[in-house]
């Protein structure tokens, strides 16, 4: 006699640590857009920075206490779009952007849908990616460069009508970047218990040093360095093959 036993009632309670990190992060992309609205563009710079560290720190967080849920992994997306898409723009539209007309609001929104493409493509391959490399440029890094340089603009009084154009043209870039499928080292291999040299422990002395001094410049150039080494090695890389190509008088594959 078969005989049917009711299942017990699924769990519907998420895990409050990680995903208070996410919700912190988003608090923090909200607040920069207000922050923004008002003027105060430093704050809301700095806003965005915060966000970046509560972001970084979820994911961890979740690996290290096992509490990876696909309840997190979604409002993580919907956290980065807020601060990394949508906080940016708005920053970058009401610092200055909105002086270039039509213009200037379509490169907004250029990049706020790249940040959402970029984060739709990460949820459905995350399961066959490899973890080493993010295919194309990250939310986070591409919402540093946007936040950093705008933050050097405003904090040396360089609101003019050319660095403006210079903005709009590295949002554009980033957001291409972030699209693309260029591979970016993601630093999820890197395990933090392991020894280092001795002389790397004075490095990051000396990038704190750095900072420190004139935290949005440097912060601007580490960012441009991080936005920018992938795509020159994938230049390097592909040209010589396109060369060999061009001499056999063949399309490349």
């Amino acid at each position: 006699m078969n005989m049917e036993y009711p299942r017990p009632p699924r769990s519907r309670g998420i895990y409050l640590l990680p995903n208070l990190f996410t919700v912190s992060a988003l608090f923090f992309g909200f607040y920069a857009v207000i922050a923004a609205i008002k003027g105060n563009f430093e704050h809301a710079c700095i806003a965005v920075f915060i966000a970046m560290i509560m972001d970084a720190l979820d994911g961890r967080v979740a690996r290290l206490t096992h509490t990876q849920t696909a309840f997190g992994a979604e409002l993580d997306s919907l956290s980065d779009m807020v601060s990394f898409g949508v906080a940016p723009a708005v920053i970058a539209y009401t610092w200055g952007l909105s002086d270039l007309g039509k213009a200037g609001w379509l490169v907004a929104f250029i990049y706020t849908t790249a940040v959402a493409l970029r984060l739709a493509r990460f949820n459905v391959e995350t399961s066959v990616a490899d973890k080493r490399y993010f295919k194309g440029l990250p939310s986070p890094a591409a919402a540093w460069v946007a936040v950093s340089l705008i933050w050097s603009l405003h904090q040396y009084d360089l609101s003019t009508f050319g660095t403006k154009i210079v903005t709009a043209v590295i949002m554009v870039l980033v957001g291409g970047f972030m699209v693309s499928n260029i591979p970016y080292y993601s630093f999820k291999s890197f395990d933090f218990k392991n020894k280092i040299p001795y002389v790397a422990l004075l490095v990051i002395v000396l990038v704190f040093v750095l900072v420190s001094a004139d935290p949005p410049l440097v912060l601007f150039l580490v960012s441009l360095s991080f936005a920018g080494y992938a795509p020159i090695l994938w230049l390097i890389r592909r040209f010589p093959r396109r060369l060999r190509c061009w001499r056999r008088g063949k399309k490349e594959p």
